[in-house]
């Protein structure tokens, strides 16, 4: 009779798949995040909700908000393959790691679509379209139904796995998945490969004056703001951490955590 306290082979089974379909959803939503959000500035995560368009410092900070949840996910879903690792031993193929890589990655854009875009609107995929819903649809085939249908098939033509072996194949893309994530998580968080200044979001209620004497403070040197004067681009001295500036007032600083990493690719105009 087997131990009620341990676990069925069926739960046992089913726990790497949770794990890596885990991680394939938070590479969906940093994909979305870094390239819609960052690079292509298309949308933040609140720039459909009433009043807040124009609201930079709170767009950036919900857009730090949904990272730092990437991030829970991606953990969950690491923690989960390191229990599992035995479990991956008796799978002798990488193709349902692929499978499970492609509903997670999809499952991600679906949720999005459909939650964010559709029923709550709190943004589009192009919020300066005059044609949202062209592109919400095409982000959602392009992203979401094509690689959940190729992640289903591939489920359907090979199972899970079954059968025991080596299981190298299928460790090894376990863990290059791992790698990925983690990675794709750093690369949010990090500036990009420019010669672009430190951009610097104050606390709110700091006058300029204050702001100014935050940037002597750590030696630097203003360079210029946005247009609505939320966003200052300073550029700091080698020998100082931009990280200071948290010491002086500072609320964002990029390059210098997760929620920071939405500021990275900010352009700012000269003073």
């Amino acid at each position: 009779m087997p131990d009620a306290h341990e676990p069925n082979r069926h739960q046992t089974e089913r726990r790497p798949w949770l794990a890596v379909g885990a991680l394939g959803f938070a590479l969906g939503g940093f994909f979305d995040g870094i390239l819609l959000h960052q690079i292509l500035q298309w949308h933040h995560l609140l720039s459909g909700l009433p009043g807040k368009a124009g609201d930079l410092r709170f767009l950036v900070m919900t857009d730090g908000l949904f990272h730092l949840a990437m991030y829970a996910v991606a953990f969950a879903g690491l923690w989960g393959l390191w229990r599992a690792r035995k479990s991956l031993g008796n799978v002798p193929r990488s193709r349902p790691v692929i499978a499970w890589v492609l509903i997670g990655f999809a499952s991600w854009h679906g949720i999005d679509g459909i939650l964010s875009h559709w029923l709550l609107g709190i943004h589009r995929i192009r919020m300066d379209s005059d044609m949202p819903l062209v592109w919400d649809v095409l982000w959602l085939l392009v992203f979401g139904l094509l690689p959940l249908s190729l992640g289903l098939k591939m489920r359907l033509d090979g199972g899970d796995g079954g059968g025991i072996g080596a299981g190298t194949h299928a460790t090894r893309s376990a863990w290059l998945l791992a790698i990925l994530t983690v990675g794709a998580g750093l690369a949010q968080a990090l500036p990009p490969p420019t010669d672009q200044p430190v951009m610097v979001m104050f606390r709110e209620g700091l006058s300029p004056e204050g702001a100014m004497a935050a940037i002597e403070a750590v030696d630097g040197r203003l360079l210029g703001q946005d247009a609505t004067g939320t966003l200052w681009a300073v550029q700091v001295p080698p020998i100082r951490s931009p990280a200071s500036l948290y010491l002086h007032g500072a609320l964002l600083v990029s390059g210098t955590g997760v929620f920071a990493g939405c500021l990275d690719y900010t352009t700012p105009q000269e003073a």
